[in-house]
């Protein structure tokens, strides 16, 4: 952990008022932890278990960052004293403890960045033993939000309290409850080089209401509470006056760089003026220009216009022309239709005619084929007529000029053969 982020306060990257606010409610703690075993849940980077451990038997500070621990334990090394420290890496809502064995358990600045803040009361109700004093400390969530009106919420809270809620929390795991307020106040202090307790403190103070309160600290015990005198803690660096001479100073440096920054910013304005004005002549040029090309636009348009209704006779012209082109075209459709069908009847009938005659043809060619099958037959008996014939007359003649006819034509006998 080297960079502080606002989560947890990290020893010398802090404000010293910040880290007087952290400390102070250590020191406070400091007084209940003589001799007794403390754990210190949610114990951030250990600089708080480091300062019970100047009173207390033992410290254990428990945080659930590996980072944090890393850094209590480097810490505590190089700046406790004492050796009766010890930090482990846990949730403060799921302790890994035994039930009853601290004296002192403190939680500061811890519940308010808890979900399940309900569990940290129950763990650390469960840890104390009998009699034992549970410390918490939270925000005023009154005087924290208006502290950090121009900052925004802080993103590592998760539940804010104001006083009511908050000792009502408290009392559900806790029969006796005090509630503490933390603020800061202005003192001053009387003391020599050298300074040793007791110190005689006197306080002033009108009754302070709940919704005043910086800080709450919540004092919690299963049994009565020991007296709870105020206590006042004076940081070293506490020196308002020295403070303030200081803070004049830081002032004075940041006023003297505001002032050469405003001389600048008036430099660059008074460039700025001279670039306007030079912008501002420009667009009054730009202007005319726009002037005269609206009113060639507005020209334009009213030629747009013109051509439109000429655009629009035209086309009611060409869509009578295109109305009387459809009546011929349906005209023309229509005794396309007639013809079609004229055609289509017309080609039915000469079909049926066709075959009509294509069937009195065949016909024909089959009577054709039968005569003449009959004038091939009558040929071929005519020519086998002849050839008897001429077998015949051979036959005849044979027997006209045999001797035996002749013969009997001189005595009278046989055949007349003429």
């Amino acid at each position: 952990m080297t960079e502080f982020t606002g989560e947890r306060v990290i020893p010398g990257q802090v404000n010293a008022d910040l880290w007087a606010e952290h400390i102070a409610r250590y020191a406070f703690a400091a007084r209940f932890a003589s001799g007794c075993r403390a754990l210190d849940a949610g114990c951030g980077t250990g600089y708080g278990a480091s300062e019970l451990a100047d009173s207390a038997g033992w410290v254990v500070g428990a945080d659930i960052a590996p980072e944090a621990i890393e850094y209590a334990r480097e810490y505590a090394r190089t700046h406790s004293t004492h050796a009766r420290t010890s930090f482990l890496l846990a949730s403060a809502t799921a302790l890994p403890f035994e039930t009853g064995i601290f004296g002192l358990v403190t939680a500061f600045e811890v519940i308010e960045h808890l979900a399940s803040w309900r569990q940290l009361l129950g763990e650390a109700r469960r840890v104390l033993t009998p009699g034992g004093l549970f410390l918490v400390s939270t925000p005023n969530r009154l005087y924290y939000a208006d502290s950090r009106r121009l900052d925004g919420p802080n993103p590592y809270h998760v539940h804010e309290f104001e006083f009511e809620e908050f000792e009502a929390a408290l009392r559900e795991f806790f029969p006796h409850v005090a509630i503490l307020f933390q603020n800061r106040v202005e003192a001053f202090a009387f003391h020599g080089r050298a300074q040793s307790p007791p110190v005689e403190v006197r306080v002033d103070v009108t009754t302070y209401e709940p919704a005043s309160a910086h800080f709450f600290i919540g004092v919690c015990s299963d049994q009565p509470l020991p007296d709870l005198q105020p206590f006042l803690y004076v940081p070293r660096a506490a020196n308002v006056l020295r403070e303030r001479e200081q803070h004049i100073r830081l002032l004075d440096q940041e006023l003297a760089q505001s002032k050469q920054w405003l001389d600048q910013s008036l430099a660059d304005h008074q460039k700025l003026q001279e670039a306007h004005e030079e912008q501002t002549r420009h667009l009054e040029t730009q202007n005319r220009w726009a002037a005269e090309l609206e009113q060639h636009l507005k020209d334009a348009q009213g030629r747009i216009v013109e051509l439109q209704e000429e655009f629009q006779t035209e086309q009611r012209a060409a869509a009578a022309v295109a109305d009387g082109y459809a009546r011929k075209v349906a005209e023309l459709e229509e005794e396309n239709r007639e013809k079609t069908a004229w055609a289509i009847e017309t080609e039915a009938r000469l079909t049926a005619d066709l075959a009509a005659r294509a069937e009195h043809l065949a016909a024909t060619v089959r009577l054709l084929d039968a005569a003449e099958a009959t004038v091939v037959e009558r040929t071929e008996w005519a020519q086998r007529l002849d050839a008897e014939l001429a077998q015949l007359q051979a036959v005849f003649t044979m027997i006209r000029q045999s001797r035996w006819v002749k013969l009997g034509r001189t005595v009278g006998l046989g055949p007349r053969v003429d």
